[in-house]
Protein backbone atom coordinates (compact mmCIF):
# COMPACT_ATOMS: atom_id res chain seq x y z
CA UNK A 1 0.00 0.00 0.00
CA UNK A 2 1.30 3.62 -0.90
CA UNK A 3 2.37 5.62 2.34
CA UNK A 4 0.34 8.37 3.00
CA UNK A 5 2.07 11.71 3.43
CA UNK A 6 -0.20 13.83 5.84
CA UNK A 7 -0.45 17.75 5.43
CA UNK A 8 0.21 18.23 9.25
CA UNK A 9 0.26 21.61 11.48
CA UNK A 10 1.79 21.14 15.18
CA UNK A 11 3.58 23.76 16.91
CA UNK A 12 7.09 23.66 17.95
CA UNK A 13 6.71 22.09 21.35
CA UNK A 14 9.66 19.97 23.27
CA UNK A 15 7.78 16.89 22.95
CA UNK A 16 6.85 17.02 19.13
CA UNK A 17 10.51 17.79 17.67
CA UNK A 18 11.78 14.09 17.30
CA UNK A 19 8.65 13.77 14.81
CA UNK A 20 8.96 17.08 13.25
CA UNK A 21 13.08 16.51 12.41
CA UNK A 22 11.91 13.20 10.98
CA UNK A 23 14.17 10.86 13.75
CA UNK A 24 10.81 9.18 14.22
CA UNK A 25 8.71 7.59 11.58
CA UNK A 26 5.96 5.53 10.47
CA UNK A 27 5.98 2.94 7.53
CA UNK A 28 2.92 3.85 6.69
CA UNK A 29 2.83 7.91 6.51
CA UNK A 30 5.49 10.83 6.37
CA UNK A 31 4.32 13.96 8.06
CA UNK A 32 3.79 17.31 5.64
CA UNK A 33 4.71 19.91 8.07
CA UNK A 34 3.00 23.36 7.46
CA UNK A 35 4.02 26.16 10.58
CA UNK A 36 2.06 28.98 11.51
CA UNK A 37 3.22 31.61 13.91
CA UNK A 38 0.90 31.45 16.58
CA UNK A 39 -0.49 27.64 15.92
CA UNK A 40 -3.84 28.61 16.82
CA UNK A 41 -3.93 30.76 12.98
CA UNK A 42 -4.25 27.45 11.90
CA UNK A 43 -7.23 26.14 13.74
CA UNK A 44 -10.11 28.06 11.70
CA UNK A 45 -9.20 26.61 8.40
CA UNK A 46 -8.89 23.15 9.80
CA UNK A 47 -12.77 23.45 11.15
CA UNK A 48 -14.13 25.32 8.20
CA UNK A 49 -12.42 23.77 5.44
CA UNK A 50 -10.54 20.63 7.05
CA UNK A 51 -7.25 22.15 5.58
CA UNK A 52 -5.30 19.41 7.06
CA UNK A 53 -5.16 15.88 7.98
CA UNK A 54 -3.80 16.56 11.20
CA UNK A 55 -3.58 19.60 13.41
CA UNK A 56 -2.77 20.78 16.50
CA UNK A 57 -6.37 22.24 18.07
CA UNK A 58 -7.35 24.14 21.00
CA UNK A 59 -9.83 21.80 23.04
CA UNK A 60 -12.80 24.36 22.59
CA UNK A 61 -12.41 24.72 19.22
CA UNK A 62 -12.93 20.95 19.16
CA UNK A 63 -15.97 20.74 21.60
CA UNK A 64 -17.84 23.63 19.52
CA UNK A 65 -16.62 21.82 16.09
CA UNK A 66 -17.84 18.80 17.16
CA UNK A 67 -20.99 20.48 18.04
CA UNK A 68 -21.97 21.56 14.57
CA UNK A 69 -20.60 18.13 12.71
CA UNK A 70 -17.72 19.18 11.43
CA UNK A 71 -15.45 15.73 10.19
CA UNK A 72 -12.88 15.91 12.82
CA UNK A 73 -11.84 13.13 15.27
CA UNK A 74 -9.59 13.90 18.52
CA UNK A 75 -6.59 11.95 19.22
CA UNK A 76 -5.75 11.73 23.31
CA UNK A 77 -2.47 13.75 22.95
CA UNK A 78 -2.00 17.04 24.52
CA UNK A 79 -0.14 19.58 22.59
CA UNK A 80 0.09 22.27 25.45
CA UNK A 81 -0.90 22.45 29.22
CA UNK A 82 -0.87 25.19 31.86
CA UNK A 83 -2.52 26.35 34.90
CA UNK A 84 -4.55 29.31 33.48
CA UNK A 85 -4.23 31.90 36.59
CA UNK A 86 -1.62 33.69 35.30
CA UNK A 87 -3.06 34.59 31.91
CA UNK A 88 -5.04 37.72 33.56
CA UNK A 89 -4.43 41.28 33.91
CA UNK A 90 -5.83 44.57 35.48
CA UNK A 91 -3.92 47.54 35.73
CA UNK A 92 -1.42 48.39 38.41
CA UNK A 93 -2.74 51.81 39.40
CA UNK A 94 -5.88 50.00 40.42
CA UNK A 95 -5.17 48.64 43.81
CA UNK A 96 -6.62 45.41 45.10
CA UNK A 97 -9.06 43.74 42.00
CA UNK A 98 -10.64 40.72 43.71
CA UNK A 99 -12.26 38.24 41.03
CA UNK A 100 -15.72 39.48 42.56
CA UNK A 101 -15.16 43.33 41.65
CA UNK A 102 -15.15 42.22 37.68
CA UNK A 103 -18.96 41.86 37.97
CA UNK A 104 -19.99 44.82 36.20
CA UNK A 105 -17.07 45.55 34.50
CA UNK A 106 -15.45 45.96 31.05
CA UNK A 107 -13.12 42.52 30.60
CA UNK A 108 -11.06 41.81 27.19
CA UNK A 109 -10.35 38.70 25.85
CA UNK A 110 -8.97 37.93 22.14
CA UNK A 111 -12.18 35.97 21.54
CA UNK A 112 -14.75 34.69 23.47
CA UNK A 113 -14.49 31.03 22.16
CA UNK A 114 -10.18 30.38 23.13
CA UNK A 115 -9.95 27.71 25.51
CA UNK A 116 -7.75 29.97 28.22
CA UNK A 117 -11.06 32.31 28.37
CA UNK A 118 -12.88 28.95 29.23
CA UNK A 119 -10.74 28.20 31.38
CA UNK A 120 -10.49 31.56 33.39
CA UNK A 121 -14.00 32.17 33.16
CA UNK A 122 -14.99 28.70 34.73
CA UNK A 123 -12.40 29.52 37.58
CA UNK A 124 -14.06 32.69 38.18
CA UNK A 125 -17.71 31.48 38.15
CA UNK A 126 -17.14 28.33 39.48
CA UNK A 127 -14.18 28.91 42.47
CA UNK A 128 -15.44 32.60 42.99
CA UNK A 129 -18.29 32.76 42.58
CA UNK A 130 -18.28 35.48 39.48
CA UNK A 131 -21.49 35.94 37.58
CA UNK A 132 -20.13 36.19 34.44
CA UNK A 133 -23.52 37.39 32.74
CA UNK A 134 -22.74 40.73 34.71
CA UNK A 135 -19.69 41.21 32.94
CA UNK A 136 -19.28 43.49 29.63
CA UNK A 137 -17.14 41.17 27.50
CA UNK A 138 -14.96 42.89 24.83
CA UNK A 139 -13.67 40.81 21.99
CA UNK A 140 -11.48 41.12 19.17
CA UNK A 141 -11.55 38.16 16.46
CA UNK A 142 -14.47 36.02 15.51
CA UNK A 143 -14.46 32.22 16.63
CA UNK A 144 -13.20 29.48 14.61
CA UNK A 145 -16.10 28.34 13.94
CA UNK A 146 -18.22 29.88 11.96
CA UNK A 147 -21.58 29.02 13.12
CA UNK A 148 -21.80 30.20 16.63
CA UNK A 149 -22.93 33.73 17.14
CA UNK A 150 -21.01 36.09 19.19
CA UNK A 151 -23.04 38.09 21.14
CA UNK A 152 -20.20 40.07 23.17
CA UNK A 153 -19.05 43.52 22.30
CA UNK A 154 -16.43 43.88 19.56
CA UNK A 155 -13.46 46.24 20.23
CA UNK A 156 -12.80 48.84 17.49
CA UNK A 157 -11.04 47.25 14.30
CA UNK A 158 -6.92 47.34 14.88
CA UNK A 159 -6.87 48.37 18.56
CA UNK A 160 -5.06 46.29 20.95
CA UNK A 161 -6.12 44.91 23.88
CA UNK A 162 -3.36 45.32 25.72
CA UNK A 163 -3.20 49.20 25.01
CA UNK A 164 -7.01 49.41 25.94
CA UNK A 165 -6.23 47.87 29.13
CA UNK A 166 -3.17 50.53 29.84
CA UNK A 167 -5.80 53.48 28.48
CA UNK A 168 -8.40 52.35 30.93
CA UNK A 169 -11.07 51.25 28.26
CA UNK A 170 -10.77 48.03 29.83
CA UNK A 171 -10.68 46.91 33.85
CA UNK A 172 -8.92 43.44 32.76
CA UNK A 173 -8.49 41.28 30.16
CA UNK A 174 -7.76 37.37 30.28
CA UNK A 175 -5.49 34.75 28.00
CA UNK A 176 -2.50 37.74 28.15
CA UNK A 177 0.43 38.40 30.10
CA UNK A 178 2.92 41.53 30.15
CA UNK A 179 6.19 42.13 31.32
CA UNK A 180 4.59 46.27 31.52
CA UNK A 181 5.17 47.67 34.97
CA UNK A 182 1.51 49.26 34.26
CA UNK A 183 -0.33 46.41 34.50
CA UNK A 184 -0.32 43.30 36.99
CA UNK A 185 -1.75 39.76 37.16
CA UNK A 186 -5.65 40.07 38.90
CA UNK A 187 -4.40 36.97 41.28
CA UNK A 188 -1.58 38.69 43.49
CA UNK A 189 0.19 35.19 43.34
CA UNK A 190 -0.70 33.16 40.38
CA UNK A 191 1.32 30.06 41.07
CA UNK A 192 0.31 29.89 44.68
CA UNK A 193 -3.20 30.31 43.09
CA UNK A 194 -3.00 27.77 40.40
CA UNK A 195 -1.44 25.28 43.64
CA UNK A 196 -4.64 25.75 45.21
CA UNK A 197 -6.71 25.30 42.46
CA UNK A 198 -4.80 22.06 41.73
CA UNK A 199 -5.04 20.55 44.68
CA UNK A 200 -8.67 21.16 44.98
CA UNK A 201 -9.43 19.65 41.49
CA UNK A 202 -6.60 17.43 40.50
CA UNK A 203 -6.87 18.63 37.19
CA UNK A 204 -3.88 19.50 34.50
CA UNK A 205 -6.08 22.35 32.43
CA UNK A 206 -4.51 20.80 28.60
CA UNK A 207 -5.31 23.76 25.99
CA UNK A 208 -4.25 22.04 23.03
CA UNK A 209 -4.87 18.55 21.44
CA UNK A 210 -4.27 16.89 17.89
CA UNK A 211 -7.52 16.26 15.39
CA UNK A 212 -7.51 14.14 12.42
CA UNK A 213 -9.93 14.23 10.10
CA UNK A 214 -12.81 11.95 9.85
CA UNK A 215 -11.60 10.68 6.10
CA UNK A 216 -8.67 10.16 7.75
CA UNK A 217 -9.51 7.94 10.85
CA UNK A 218 -12.44 6.18 8.57
CA UNK A 219 -10.61 5.33 5.81
CA UNK A 220 -7.15 4.47 7.35
CA UNK A 221 -7.51 3.73 11.29
CA UNK A 222 -4.35 2.17 11.28
CA UNK A 223 -2.65 5.27 10.47
CA UNK A 224 -4.28 7.20 13.32
CA UNK A 225 -3.31 4.82 15.19
CA UNK A 226 0.38 4.54 14.17
CA UNK A 227 0.58 8.40 14.25
CA UNK A 228 -0.63 8.92 17.83
CA UNK A 229 2.21 6.16 18.58
CA UNK A 230 4.61 8.41 16.64
CA UNK A 231 3.50 11.31 18.76
CA UNK A 232 3.66 9.16 22.15
CA UNK A 233 7.48 7.84 21.30
CA UNK A 234 8.25 11.82 20.20
CA UNK A 235 6.93 12.61 23.86
CA UNK A 236 9.26 9.74 25.10
CA UNK A 237 12.33 11.16 23.38
CA UNK A 238 11.75 14.74 24.66
CA UNK A 239 12.62 12.99 28.51
CA UNK A 240 10.17 12.11 31.68
CA UNK A 241 7.24 14.33 32.12
CA UNK A 242 6.84 16.93 34.87
CA UNK A 243 5.21 16.38 37.78
CA UNK A 244 2.15 16.87 36.90
CA UNK A 245 2.22 15.88 33.19
CA UNK A 246 1.44 19.28 31.55
CA UNK A 247 1.01 17.37 28.24
CA UNK A 248 -0.95 14.15 29.28
CA UNK A 249 -1.42 11.40 26.54
CA UNK A 250 -4.28 8.71 26.56
CA UNK A 251 -8.12 8.97 27.06
CA UNK A 252 -7.83 8.15 30.91
CA UNK A 253 -5.02 10.68 30.79
CA UNK A 254 -7.12 13.71 29.74
CA UNK A 255 -10.36 12.23 31.42
CA UNK A 256 -10.90 14.81 34.57
CA UNK A 257 -9.50 17.95 32.48
CA UNK A 258 -12.22 16.99 29.72
CA UNK A 259 -15.02 16.40 31.58
CA UNK A 260 -14.31 19.50 33.62
CA UNK A 261 -13.62 21.41 30.11
CA UNK A 262 -16.97 20.32 29.10
CA UNK A 263 -18.96 21.14 32.36
CA UNK A 264 -17.29 24.55 31.59
CA UNK A 265 -18.71 24.88 28.05
CA UNK A 266 -21.80 24.32 28.64
CA UNK A 267 -22.57 26.49 31.28
CA UNK A 268 -21.06 28.97 28.71
CA UNK A 269 -23.27 28.53 26.42
CA UNK A 270 -20.16 27.59 24.40
CA UNK A 271 -21.88 24.01 23.23
CA UNK A 272 -25.41 23.20 23.31
CA UNK A 273 -25.51 20.01 25.64
CA UNK A 274 -23.09 18.52 27.91
CA UNK A 275 -21.25 15.59 26.21
CA UNK A 276 -19.61 12.47 27.65
CA UNK A 277 -15.99 12.25 27.38
CA UNK A 278 -16.12 9.05 25.28
CA UNK A 279 -18.35 10.89 22.58
CA UNK A 280 -15.37 13.10 21.80
CA UNK A 281 -13.29 9.91 20.30
CA UNK A 282 -14.35 7.56 17.39
CA UNK A 283 -13.71 3.88 17.82
CA UNK A 284 -9.90 3.98 16.83
CA UNK A 285 -8.97 6.29 19.58
CA UNK A 286 -11.12 6.33 22.44
CA UNK A 287 -8.67 2.93 23.67
CA UNK A 288 -5.88 5.02 22.77
CA UNK A 289 -3.39 5.48 26.13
Amino acid sequence: MEKLRLRTVLGNHPHVQAAKRGELGSDLFDLDFTEFTPTNAAFKSMVREQAFDVCEMAIVTYLMARAYGKPLVLLPAAMVGRFQHGHALCRADRGALAPADLEGKRVGIRSFTTTTGAWMRGILANDHGVNLDSINWVTFEDPHVAEYVDRTERAPKGSSIIQMLRDGELDAVLGETSNDPALKPLFADPAAEAARWYARHGVVPVNHLVVVTTRLATSRPDVVRSLYDLLKRSKAEAGPPGVPDMVPFGVEANRKALELMIDYCAQQALIPRRVTVDELFDDTTRDLN
